[in-house]
C-alpha cells in the first residue's frame, strides 16, 4: 500500500520502540509494568509466606541464611500507543516532486504502527484538522496495520488545525498509562499545543512528538518577487524574499527552539524532522538513539 514501504519496513523490524517510563498493561510485552510479576529482571526479595508458589522461592539465599525468601522481579508489559497525525492545509505543502509535509507523516505514522504492532504493542490512529477527522481505537489484531493503512490513503491534508482542542476531547477518554505520539508541523502557538499535549503527561503517558517542517519552510530558499498563499486560509502576499528572509528564519529558528525547551520541560521526547531528509534516514536514527545503540 502506499504508505507502507517495504525497505523502511524491513530496516526497522528487527528494532523495538521501548517506552522509557513505567506502563500499565494486560499482556506480556517489553514494557516496564508498575506490578509485580514474574519476568526476566530482577528487582528484590521478599520473605515467605504462605500460598507463595515454591518455585519462586531463591535458594541460594535458603543456603546462606536457613531462611525461604521469594524472588521478585518487575513484570513486563505491552502498552496502548495512540498516534495523532496533523491532517491540516498547511500539511500540503510539498515542492520538486518531493513528500507533503503529509504523505511524510502518513509513512511515519504507518511505521510506527507497524513497529509497535509487532513488537506485540495495542496501536491506534487519530487523524485530526481543527477536529477528529477519522478515530481507529487501539487494538493489536492482526488486521489493524491494513486498517490504518487504509485510513491514512483515505485523508488528504485539508482547514484549518487545532490540536489543543483535539488532545483535550481524546484526553477525556484515556484513563491508563499508555504512549501518546503527534505528528504535525505545529504551526499554532506553542503555548496552546503545550496545554493539549499535557493533559497526556498529566495521566502519566509517555509523549513523542515529531515536528515536520519542509525544507522550504526552514531555509526560504526563494529568490525575485514571489507570491506566497495560506494553505489553511484565503490569504495571499507577494514579496520580495530578500527584504524578510533574515527576519524569517529566525523567527523559524525561534519557534523550533521554543518547541524543543518546552517539550524537555515536560519530559516530552521531541523530534525535529526535514522531510527532504528520508524517511528511512530518520527514523532508524532515532530509533537507533532512543535505545542507546549504533544505526546499522
Amino acid at each position: 500500500m502506499k504508505y507502507l514501504d517495504p525497505n523502511l519496513l524491513n530496516r526497522i523490524s528487527r528494532r523495538t520502540l521501548e517506552a522509557r517510563f513505567v506502563m500499565a498493561g494486560n499482556l506480556s510485552g517489553i514494557h516496564r509494568s508498575p506490578f509485580k510479576g514474574v519476568s526476566v529482571e530482577f528487582t528484590s526479595h521478599r520473605e515467605y509466606t504462605p500460598g507463595d508458589e515454591l518455585r519462586h522461592l531463591d535458594w541460594n539465599v535458603y543456603a546462606k541464611s536457613d531462611r525461604f525468601f521469594v524472588k521478585e522481579h518487575e513484570a513486563e508489559t505491552n502498552l496502548k500507543a495512540l498516534i495523532f497525525l496533523d491532517a491540516s492545509g498547511s500539511m500540503g505543502y510539498s515542492s520538486n516532486g518531493g513528500p507533503s509535509k503529509f504523505e511524510y507523516g502518513c509513512s511515519l505514522a504507518a511505521a510506527l504502527a507497524h513497529l509497535l504492532l509487532s513488537q506485540g504493542d495495542l496501536v491506534g490512529l487519530v487523524l485530526f484538522g481543527d477536529d477528529i477527522r477519522r478515530k481507529l481505537p487501539p487494538s493489536g489484531r492482526r488486521t489493524q496495520l491494513l486498517a490504518i493503512a487504509q485510513a491514512l490513503e483515505r485523508e488528504s491534508p485539508s482547514g484549518d488545525t487545532g490540536i489543543h482542542p483535539v488532545l483535550q476531547k481524546m484526553a477525556a477518554d484515556v484513563w491508563c498509562r499508555g504512549l501518546t505520539v503527534v505528528i504535525s508541523d505545529l504551526l499554532e502557538d506553542p503555548e496552546e499545543v503545550m496545554r493539549g499535549l499535557r493533559l497526556f503527561r498529566y495521566r502519566q503517558h509517555e509523549v513523542i512528538v515529531f515536528h515536520l517542517l519542509h525544507g522550504d519552510e526552514v531555509d526560504f530558499p526563494f529568490d525575485g518577487m514571489t507570491r506566497f498563499e495560506d494553505l489553511e486560509a484565503d490569504r495571499k502576499m507577494t514579496a520580495d524574499p530578500e527584504d524578510i528572509a533574515k527576519l524569517y528564519r529566525s523567527l523559524v529558528g525561534d519557534f523550533v527552539n521554543r518547541y524543543k525547551s518546552l517539550c524537555r520541560q515536560d519530559l516530552i521526547d521531541y523530534q525535529f524532522f526535514r522531510t527532504e531528509v528520508p524517511l528511512e534516514t530518520a527514523l532508524v536514527r532515532y530509533i537507533a538513539s532512543r535505545s542507546g545503540s549504533g544505526v546499522h
